[in-house]
């Protein structure tokens, strides 16, 4: 302090208020100072966790200030809106029921050949795989797996050799509510949640294989426990009820109708099911006994003398003959088609999908207008809210006895499964709440079967019925693995990390519906044809270096000091070998001169490319200003980045 009592440092500043280049030369040098070295570094400290439900704000007038004429017409406006909600939900329904006929008769006759292959239904892995692409092309698992109870009950199989081929069933039906998070891939968010959402059904039913299709080929346990349970209850015969298909059979029955029993008979090795139409043309038949000629060898094969004569060189008998008369033709679109089985599951795929995917939009927005503001809130706390302590981990076998409850009702597990994930994808259910409803479902769909097997007759009762008790014993089984324990639920982080993934690359969620439900399958069926020495001489190296890099994976995460120091990161690998970056501009890239090669995309790009050209030079000033700033300077490479983005926008705007 100086004699007038004034402090030094206002010198300082009046000469920094001077002075402006001492004062950004401070500044600067304060700001270096900071941990952060780009804007993308602060961002990310400040970024939220994309797995949080998003708040479904109310944007319109609040409840109280609305004056009577107003509530009236809001209260009718949401009644109407719950009736609309509900006729998608029945036309969502509806459609998967057309979308299943469909792929019946386009693959149908492909599956019953498939089956008929005993030889090779004898290897579990074939057999699993056999159960995973026969549900893919009927798109039904209980479909698939009647086939196998027929099957069974009949002598083609046995138990021991069908069990595989229903753990395969098992996982082929979860592929259709992954195709149904396709449709949300419109916003970034909403499909990381809705895809994992999905996928988290298809990581239980693959964990689960993994480990019990090895206990089952070294101890037979699932067998041997179903058959323990065949023999200690007195289980007599039933009806199979129907539920949700007294309401839906009204749509489904005037548009299609299939003969269930071509694709078993096809399987079976009968004959005349080869030539026959799975399109179903008569619905009320009877059988009558008549008396017809039939010519036997000889005359020594004539029961009765009386009924037997002989002309030329044919002997001819009288026999009582079972002839099945057509009484009642089907009352379906399709019922006097001269189209092919094929041409007509073409034609019904094309409409089924295009009235689900329809639905399933309308359906998404409909549940975001309607679910805003308190509805919302309770509808969430009601879902996602645990009981209070100690009870909390009741809450999740509850929401497995509610999804086993509702798959009951609507007697499809990917029904259930397909409805709830559009809910998941707009925040409503959370990731841990999908789990077990999703397991839930999963035991649903198997007390369908196994009430549909207690309607066999009674020489066939045992077996059909054992058949089903191995699938709902092997999704029990994969829920004492999975679920009980928190630390071993590992399909919600598997499916959270494919969400992310798919979130930042979304064509990579095509790339591994195709990867796990296609190429790995028919891989795995290649190398079973080819003999248990090929499969095992290729699948174990893989399986053993699978085993590595996700151990490899999760030290570097967790114990990054316990590796070397050249496995601590991938980094030495090429860049494609760990990272989708470069496989994801090959695929910008592909996309780019696909959509040069349309005619459409040749006729914008002169009204786009203006618009384009404005929008990267304002993102170039943008980062030019941010290299300018010494506290926020990336290195010289953003300028190349930045021609080399506007390369890319000149040829497609994505």
């Amino acid at each position: 302090m100086d004699s007038l009592g004034v402090p030094q440092s206002t010198d300082t500043q009046n000469n920094t208020k001077d002075n402006p280049d001492e004062k950004y030369e401070k500044k600067t040098k304060d700001v270096k100072a900071s941990p952060a070295h780009s804007t993308l570094a602060l961002v990310e400290q400040d970024s939220e966790d994309p797995w949080d439900l998003p708040e479904l704000k109310d944007t319109g007038v609040p409840w109280s200030a609305l004056d009577t004429k107003g509530k009236v017409l809001r209260v009718l406006v949401s009644v109407l809106k719950f009736i609309i909600l509900l006729g998608l939900l029945y036309m969502f329904i509806c459609s998967l029921d057309i979308l299943s006929s469909a792929f019946q008769l386009v693959g149908g006759r492909a599956a019953g050949d498939i089956f008929q292959e005993n030889s090779i239904l004898s290897n579990p892995l074939a057999g699993l795989v056999i159960g995973v692409l026969v549900t893919l092309l009927v798109q039904s698992s209980s479909t698939s797996s009647s086939i196998v109870v027929s099957m069974v009950s009949s002598g083609i199989l046995t138990v021991q050799v069908a069990v595989p081929i229903i753990m395969g069933t098992n996982i082929g039906t979860s592929v259709t509510n992954t195709l149904v998070a396709m449709t949300q891939a419109g916003d970034r968010s909403t499909f990381r949640r809705a895809f994992a959402g999905a996928t988290v059904h298809d990581f239980f039913n693959w964990l689960s294989v993994l480990v019990l299709l090895p206990l089952e080929v070294a101890s037979g346990y699932l067998y041997r426990v179903t058959e323990l349970i065949i023999e200690s209850f007195q289980i007599e015969s039933g009806e199979a009820p129907d539920l949700l298909n007294v309401i839906t059979d009204v749509l489904t029955e005037a548009i299609i109708q299939l003969d269930e029993s071509v694709i078993g008979g096809i399987a079976s090795g009968d004959s005349d099911a080869r030539n026959k139409s799975m399109i179903k043309i008569w619905c009320q038949t009877a059988n009558e006994t008549i008396l017809q000629n039939v010519t036997v060898p000889g005359v020594e094969n004539c029961t009765f003398p009386t009924l037997c004569w002989v002309e030329g060189n044919y002997t001819v008998i009288v026999k009582n003959m079972s002839v099945m008369s057509n009484i009642k033709k089907c009352n379906h679109l399709f019922v006097n088609t001269n189209l092919p089985d094929l041409a007509v599951g073409l034609i019904l795929l094309a409409l089924s999908l295009l009235v689900l995917c329809s639905c399933l939009v309308c359906i998404v927005k409909l549940l975001n207008s309607m679910l805003k503001g308190q509805v919302a809130s309770v509808i969430k706390k009601i879902l996602n809210t645990d009981f209070p302590f100690p009870f909390g981990w009741v809450t999740g076998y509850i929401a497995i006895v509610v999804g086993a409850g509702m798959t009951f009702i609507v007697q499809s597990s990917s029904v259930f499964t397909s409805a709830i994930t559009p809910l998941v994808g707009i925040g409503v259910i959370s990731i841990e709440r999908a789990y077990p409803l999703s397991l839930g479902s999963n035991i649903g769909t198997t007390t369908t079967a196994i009430l549909a097997a207690m309607a066999s007759p009674g020489d066939r009762l045992g077996n059909a019925l054992q058949i089903a008790l191995v699938h709902f014993l092997f999704n029990i089984s994969g829920i004492i693995l999975w679920y009980p324990i928190p630390f071993t639920r590992f399909p919600i982080r598997m499916a959270k990390s494919l969400g992310n993934i798919t979130a930042s690359y979304r064509w990579f969620a095509a790339v591994y519906i195709i990867l796990c439900f296609f190429v790995l399958p028919l891989l795995v069926f290649s190398l079973s044809l080819a003999g248990w020495q090929v499969l095992v001489g290729v699948g174990v190296p893989l399986v053993v270096m699978l085993i590595v890099v996700v151990v490899i994976n999760v030290l570097q995460k967790r114990k990054p000091g316990f590796l070397p120091a050249g496995l601590r990161s991938w980094d030495f690998l090429p860049l494609w070998a760990h990272s989708l970056d470069p496989w994801d501009k090959v695929v910008v890239a592909f996309t780019a001169k696909c959509c040069c090669c349309c005619k459409c995309c040749q006729g914008s790009n002169d009204d786009q490319g203006h618009e384009d050209q404005e929008s990267v030079e304002q993102s170039t000033e943008m980062r030019k200003a941010a290299y300018d700033n010494p506290a926020m300077a990336v290195e010289k490479e953003v300028e190349d980045e930045i021609k080399i983005e506007l390369d890319i926008i000149k040829v497609a705007k994505l």
